[in-house]
């Protein structure tokens, strides 16, 4: 499996994990060069990894794997946020509706539930120790792709996207996720909650399933019948069912409901989810 892990010559974040991921694995340099970079490759197990770096927005990098073979790219990225917590987030990408962060307006990308499964859970392993916290985010901005892709980061401010012991918990973890065998699980597409959903958080870390991806409830108004097959489709493996966020759906549930007997999509409620896993 080639799997293809991009930074940004113009992400602090993503410089700082790209010089963890060196510093610590023995990545060979590569005869090539993309975008004048140097590119990096490893070797564990079935995988084959490559290192890219590419000199723009990473949230702008429309159809990069037109560019660069790859089975799937994650993509080390800085995180901002206005509480400017120690954070270590990882989420499937795409728009459910206007792209104002890159991608395409209405079009989710490929998502790699596995990838994502793994990697929360060692993250969570990897922080508790620590002043940072693991989380999972809704699917949310570019670039647009047609392969399996997720996006890792590191943050919430400046002095986390800098901070090297977050960027090595990060690298860390990111390794030890790539050197699993991948089985693959059930897969639902999560509806509901906010945007770092607590539901898709528990349904990684505590069951024997994973998410494609997450439609929080401020995206609701762009959740119909294309973005909701999207949702269910463009994953890898693809989502079987909808894992409704039951309190998180709050006075909506009727229109989701509604929404999900028109399209023939199966689902079931979160808290009916944990209890049978208790």
């Amino acid at each position: 499996m080639q799997i293809a892990l991009i930074s940004s010559t113009i992400d602090l974040a993503s410089c700082n994990i790209k010089e963890q991921l060196l510093a610590n694995y023995e990545f060979v340099k590569l005869e090539n060069k993309f975008q004048d970079n140097d590119v990096y490759g490893f070797l564990t197990g079935n995988k084959d990894i490559k290192l890219y770096t590419i000199n723009s927005s990473l949230v702008e990098a429309n159809n990069l794997d037109n560019k660069i073979k790859a089975d799937a790219f994650i993509f080390l990225s800085k995180h901002r946020a206005e509480g400017g917590r120690a954070s270590l987030t990882v989420h499937p990408i795409g728009n459910f509706g206007k792209a104002d962060y890159g991608g395409e307006d209405t079009n989710l990308c490929m998502s790699h539930p596995i990838l994502l499964k793994n990697i929360l859970v060692e993250l969570t392993k990897s922080v508790e120790p620590t002043d940072y916290e693991a989380t999972l985010e809704a699917t949310h901005h570019g670039p647009y792709l047609e392969k399996p892709v997720l996006f890792l980061e590191l943050g919430s401010n400046e002095k986390y996207w800098k901070d090297k012991s977050g960027a090595l918990i990060l690298v860390r973890s990111l390794m030890q996720s790539l050197e699993k065998e991948f089985e693959e699980p059930k897969t639902y597409f999560v509806v509901g909650g906010s945007h770092y959903n607590h539901v898709a958080n528990k349904v990684l870390l505590q069951t024997d399933f994973s998410v494609s991806h997450i439609c929080p409830k401020h995206s609701f108004e762009n959740l119909n019948d294309e973005t909701l097959k999207q949702a269910l489709e463009k994953s890898e493996p693809k989502a079987t069912q909808v894992l409704l966020d039951w309190k998180g759906l709050g006075k909506e549930k009727q229109t989701i409901l509604e929404l999900l007997g028109k399209n023939n999509v199966e689902y079931e409620r979160s808290d009916q989810l944990f209890k049978k896993n208790k």
